[in-house]
């Protein structure tokens, strides 16, 4: 919140220097402002006070003399009323700008190289010049950065990053920019940013690329044609995702895969060292041939080649035939009687005699034929 005073302030300020001249639909504006920024007893005084003068300037047939006679009058007064007002405040005023933001402005405009706007090496990587370029575009933009020269620079610091960040132009800048930077000496020019060379997307919009439009968008440049423009963003779509998909999308995807190439490698691992079973309780292609328990008679099925491969270990694999089959039996027994109690409860809770009776009557296969077992 008290960043936002600050803005009301400026905000007011800008407002009475429009009273002075007679502006008055302008000066509205900027009091509305301040109002929402940071509301003050002052911002809504100069509403009353401006408002009366719109008003008294509308219903007066002469209203463009009227303005002009009010603002000569408001200009005689103005340096009293600005000693009122801070004295009123006792607040000292101060520069928009600090000397670490001019100094910052100013090296900007000395460079004569990108990589030096960046203070970066000829050899920096992507992560490098993303690093350099969020510190000093935080620093160089006009909405944080008052002093003088600080829209040029922030242009610059874009410019340097969007041809350095890209591969193609940057190998092109890094074999003609210095021969454009000597023509640009010897000609005694103010130097050129561009170097000849310039980014396939402004500094604004490079700008809320990387942090989501954190300051709002001001005439900090011109805009180019439509073509440009729409060249801009379709540059900015293809190498975000390209970039994207390169670094972090493949390590990320590598990360999320690696379980699941884990499974499959176990998986393919367990099929060279796990064996087929000896026997199947029910028959399928493979365990074509039946054959029944010695002890309780339980059908199962083997492949062909049993009798050569299983003959010495017969009687354990019988055993082993009968524990499976009864284990089902039981699991099959507790199902059916579940089923047929669960029936009967609803019939009594319901008294409905035909479903009481329907389960009464209903069989239970598994355990007749686990009681025929046991018995």
């Amino acid at each position: 919140m008290e960043g936002n005073r600050d803005e009301s302030t400026k905000c007011i300020s800008i407002a009475q220097k429009c009273i002075n001249v007679g502006a008055y639909e302008k000066a509205l504006k900027f009091l509305n402002k301040a109002e929402r920024l940071y509301p003050t007893q002052k911002a809504k005084d100069l509403l009353d006070h401006v408002k009366k003068l719109s008003e008294t300037a509308t219903d007066d047939g002469g209203g463009g003399t009227q303005k002009a006679e009010d603002g000569v009058r408001q200009r005689r007064g103005s340096h009293s009323r600005e000693a009122n007002d801070s004295a009123q405040t006792s607040e000292p005023k101060e520069k928009d700008y600090t000397e670490e933001q001019l100094a910052a402005v100013r090296r900007i405009k000395k460079c004569k190289d990108y990589y030096e706007i960046l203070s970066v090496e000829k050899d920096a990587s992507e992560a490098d010049l993303k690093k350099a370029y969020r510190k000093l575009a935080l620093q160089m933009h006009p909405d944080k950065n008052k002093a003088p020269g600080a829209t040029e620079a922030f242009k610059a610091v874009g410019n340097a990053f969007a041809v350095i960040s890209d591969p193609a132009k940057r190998k092109k800048y890094d074999m003609f920019g210095p021969e454009e930077e000597q023509r640009s000496s010897r000609s005694n020019r103010e130097y050129d940013y561009s170097h000849g060379f310039e980014g396939d997307i402004s500094p604004e919009e490079l700008f809320n690329m990387f942090f989501g439009g954190g300051f709002p968008s001001g005439s900090v440049y011109q805009r180019r044609g439509r073509h440009s423009h729409m060249h801009s963003r379709q540059h900015y779509r293809f190498t975000s995702r390209e970039s994207h998909s390169s670094n972090d999308g493949s390590a990320t995807l590598l990360l999320q895969l690696a379980p699941i190439l884990l499974l499959v490698v176990l998986s393919l691992l367990s099929s060279f060292f796990v064996s087929d079973p000896v026997f199947s309780l029910s028959r399928t292609d493979k365990y074509s041939a039946q054959r029944k328990t010695q002890h309780l008679h339980i059908p199962y099925y083997v492949k062909q080649d049993f009798t050569s491969n299983f003959a010495g270990d017969l009687r354990r694999i019988e055993r082993q035939v009968e524990e499976e089959f009864i284990s089902n039996l039981r699991q099959n027994c507790w199902r059916e009687r579940s089923y047929k109690e669960n029936m009967l409860w609803r019939a009594r809770n319901y008294a409905d005699a035909k479903l009481y009776e329907r389960a009464q009557s209903m069989e239970t296969p598994s355990c007749d034929q686990l009681q025929r077992i046991y018995s």
